[in-house]
Order: structure tokens, then C-alpha cells, then sequence
């Protein structure tokens, strides 16, 4: 199985990440072929409404450093995604990330049942993490925007209260939460 993960957060050892790390690790020992992103060492633009993508290809036509990992994403039978949580939402790479996936979707998405390039039955796993000790609810948007691109089934990961860099590493019920997470998004 192919799997891709993102890594988004502006810390390349933040507790996001680190979660993450930890569900490819599971999936490596599990046979699975991964790429891992680390969004912000990519150069990369948003979408630029050009709408090539619906008029004249079916990708995005902006070429920079999330071309490949658009790509991936592509030929993938997984994702995981991993974010902290700033200011009530998922972290700006991943939501430029997010904001180019609209590429994946057919020109006529608004009115066909199958909307999606992608097709269906593709998994997501979602990791957030966040400093605030009450669960902040970013997670119902991009799991409904995810399922229109095709990954038909999404589970969640959510990590409160772990605000500081190595915060997560104090909590094994999270990294066991994430191991189990990495097995579900391979049958297992």
C-alpha cells in the first residue's frame, strides 16, 4: 500500500510531526511504501484561480514544489496529514495544500455524483495537535472536504494541551492512539 504523509507545521520536530513519524514508522514495519512531505522546506504558491485545471488539464498547472507531492497524493491509497492547530485552524502550508487539491475535482463537481479524479475508498488519517485544553473543532471541515476528493473513510488524532515543542513526547496514549490509527489506515 502506498501511503502519503504531510508534515506541516513550521517545526520539523513539532509534536505534530512527531505523532506523524510515529504512524510512518508503523506503516514502514507493515510493508507499506511511504513518502513523507515536509510542507515547509517546499517552495510553493496557493491556488491561483486560474482554472486550468477545469478548462484545459486535470492537475493544477501551477509547477512549484507541491507539483510532486500533488502527484503523490495522486497515486496514493493513504494520507496522512498532520497539523497544529493556529488560530482555530489547520496551519497555512496545509491549507494552501488543501486549497490545491481543489485540482483533484472534475469540472462538472458541483453536479456529479463521482466528483472526484481521485475516485473513492482512499483513507485519511488526520493528526492535529494543539496547546488549548479544550478540543477546538477544525477536524468536521477538512474530513468533509476530504471525502469530496475521494478519501472515503478519515479518522482522527487529536492531541490538547501540548502546546510546547516535546510536549507530546510525555503522552505514550497518544503515540498508542497514532499507532493503532496507522494500522486501521491499512486494514489491520
Amino acid at each position: 500500500m502506498k501511503v502519503v504523509a504531510l508534515l506541516s507545521s513550521p517545526r520539523q520536530n513539532g509534536n505534530s510531526a512527531s505523532l506523524a513519524r510515529r504512524a510512518v514508522d508503523v506503516l514502514n514495519r507493515n510493508g507499506c511504501v511511504v513518502e513523507v512531505f515536509a510542507l515547509n522546506q517546499l517552495s510553493f504558491k496557493g491556488c491561483q484561480a486560474c482554472m486550468a485545471c477545469k478548462t484545459k488539464m486535470d492537475r493544477c498547472a501551477v509547477d512549484d514544489g507541491l507539483t510532486p507531492v500533488l502527484e503523490s497524493v495522486r497515486n496514493a491509497e493513504g494520507l496522512i496529514v498532520a497539523t497544529p492547530v493556529y488560530w482555530y485552524d489547520i496551519c497555512a502550508q496545509l491549507k494552501t495544500f488543501v486549497d490545491r487539491c481543489y485540482s483533484f475535482l472534475k469540472p462538472d463537481y458541483l453536479t456529479n455524483p463521482q466528483p472526484s479524479r481521485l475516485g473513492t475508498g482512499r483513507k485519511l488519517l488526520f493528526i492535529l495537535t494543539q496547546g488549548a485544553p479544550q478540543p477546538i473543532e477544525v477536524y468536521p471541515k477538512y474530513r468533509d472536504i476530504f471525502k469530496w476528493l475521494g478519501f472515503s473513510e478519515s479518522r482522527l488524532v487529536h492531541a490538547v494541551g501540548v502546546r510546547d515543542l516535546g510536549d507530546v513526547d510525555k503522552r505514550e496514549d497518544l503515540f498508542s492512539e497514532v499507532e493503532k490509527a496507522a494500522l486501521w489506515l491499512i486494514g489491520k
